[in-house]
């Protein structure tokens, strides 16, 4: 429902504009808003108007103006009674009956959308709802899950909002008290390229004018409406493997999850196994800062002992005594592409299990 404020601003404006002095009350005669102290209102007369079938009416040298909201009157506006006060009465009960709609269908959108993303809604009810509030069907869509941070999710919403916005096709609503989903509107099924930019300049804008630090992730692009939930839960899942396995991303895609979108599927119990075979008692908690490092700088330039020696500033001989060194620990030839993808997937494996292990699974 419209707040009492924006009813009090509407009635402000208009007495700027006209000079007209303008009241509004609820059907049982109390004050809502005024800009006035020029009226004296009787809540008995106006509960009889408010139960008559006039719509307006004049009484006691005052206009009363019935407001209404789907058919039933829920305020009476009281102006005077001359008829340059009687038309900018009736335009008040125009705007104030136009932003009772929007409010409207501002709420009822934040419920669909919410209700959508979280599949409570059967196939039918999603086209009528959305053909009612004047939502497209078949445009492409993708969903953005952004991680808050904590004490400023209202502050964060509230300049999303501003940022994406119902006109251009974007929704922005809450699903719980620390992560917020935009709903983006995409030209095309493939313009990935586009959404990453608008991800990047999200995260961005947040953290430099906003000053909130946020995490985003978001999942494919979908074609349809009723698709909107698979482009969320995908959002979700790319959140929770970035924070395990990406951490240092403030922006992670679910198309650029790889390995670590399987492991974060697998059973607690197999991925215990599979570190059991590949270690046995030898976890990789034993390995210090300095191995984790050569490891996976060595992996990330496709084994390349010279590159790798070059980026981490060490002697080519430095380089292979670490790595032989990790041999007689791990009993892996990472120099060897398979040993090298085993340990690659073990150490993601146990950055999984560690993980589990924080949240108290």
């Amino acid at each position: 429902m419209v707040t009492t404020q924006v009813i009090q601003n509407c009635l402000d404006e208009l007495k700027s504009i006209t000079k007209v002095d303008l009241a509004v009350v609820d059907v049982e005669g109390v004050l809502i808003a005024k800009n006035s102290d020029r009226f004296e209102i009787v809540s008995e007369r106006v509960t009889d108007f408010a139960a008559s079938a006039a719509g307006s009416q004049v009484l006691m040298g005052c206009q009363y103006l019935k407001i209404y909201d789907d058919g039933d009157p829920i305020y009476v506006l009281i102006c005077g009674d001359s008829s340059e006060e009687y038309m900018i009465g009736k335009v008040a009960v125009a705007n104030i009956q136009n932003l009772i709609v929007a409010y409207k269908e501002r709420f009822d959108r934040n419920n669909f959308f919410q209700n959508l993303i979280l599949d409570n809604l059967l196939l039918v009810d999603i086209f009528n709802r959305a053909k009612k509030l004047h939502i497209e069907i078949e445009k492409p869509r993708v969903v953005m899950l952004l991680e808050i941070q904590s004490g400023k999710e209202s502050y964060a919403m509230e300049y999303l909002k501003g940022m994406f916005t119902p006109h251009s096709g974007d929704y922005v609503t809450a699903v719980d008290e620390k992560n917020i989903i935009v709903i983006k509107q995409m030209e095309s099924l493939t313009d990935y390229e586009a959404v990453e930019e608008v991800a990047g300049m999200t995260v961005s804008i947040m953290n430099t004018e906003a000053m909130i630090n946020v995490k985003l992730a978001y999942g494919t692009i979908v074609s349809e409406l009723k698709e909107v939930s698979k482009s969320y839960k995908e959002a979700k899942m790319a959140l929770d493997v970035g924070k395990i396995f990406y951490a240092e991303k403030n922006v992670v895609a679910y198309s650029t999850l790889g390995i670590g979108r399987l492991i974060y599927q697998l059973p607690v119990n197999l991925c215990e196994m599979f570190i059991e075979e590949i270690f046995g008692e030898k976890i990789p908690e034993e390995l210090d800062e300095e191995t984790l490092i050569t490891v996976n700088t060595f992996l990330d330039n496709n084994l390349n002992v010279s590159e790798t020696a070059r980026q981490l500033y060490v002697h080519r001989n430095t380089l292979l005594y670490r790595l032989e060194k990790l041999e007689k620990l791990t009993g892996l030839d990472i120099r060897i592409f398979d040993d090298a993808l085993t340990l690659k997937i073990a150490l993601m494996v146990v950055n999984y299990m560690r993980y589990l292990q924080k949240i108290d699974y």
